[in-house]
């Protein structure tokens, strides 16, 4: 029985508390609002989430090839090369998980010889050119 008196207590005083914050009345100011927010611009998060990125190696989930699109992806893999100048075959696109950047990556299995490496790529950076190639790979003009 007690259960059900409290219940009903609760209830009653529900409308109480509502009464006392009127319905449009500001809880919070604008500036304590805007100094809840994130101050960083877009920019300067990037500039972050590249430089922890750096300190891992390139072509990884923690450190993926930034291009733009899957044609960027194919241009990125046209120019790369093996140790030995040759151009590596390029097995099926797969997908990689969530990379460093937060979004999901894709990788290609690269056959150089008897080698073969995993290439993470993250496909959401338009404004990018990767000019640089993974460990043990180079990239053609």
């Amino acid at each position: 029985m007690r259960i059900p008196l409290i219940a009903a207590l609760l209830i009653l005083a529900a409308p109480a508390a509502a009464q006392e914050q009127r319905l449009g009345q500001r809880t919070t100011s604008p500036e304590a609002m805007a100094a809840q927010l994130d101050q960083a611009s877009p920019e300067e998060e990037m500039r972050a989430l590249v430089a922890a990125a750096d300190a891992h190696p390139l072509g990884t989930l923690e450190n993926p090839v930034r291009v733009g699109g899957p044609a960027g992806e194919r241009a990125y893999l046209a120019r790369l090369r093996c140790a030995s100048g040759a151009a590596p075959r390029i097995a099926a696109r797969r997908e990689a998980g969530t990379d460093a950047f937060g979004t999901v990556a894709a990788a290609y299995e690269v056959i150089c010889g008897e080698a073969t490496a995993r290439i993470v790529f993250d496909m959401y950076h338009e404004e990018h050119v990767e000019t640089r190639a993974p460990a043990g790979f180079t990239l053609a003009p």
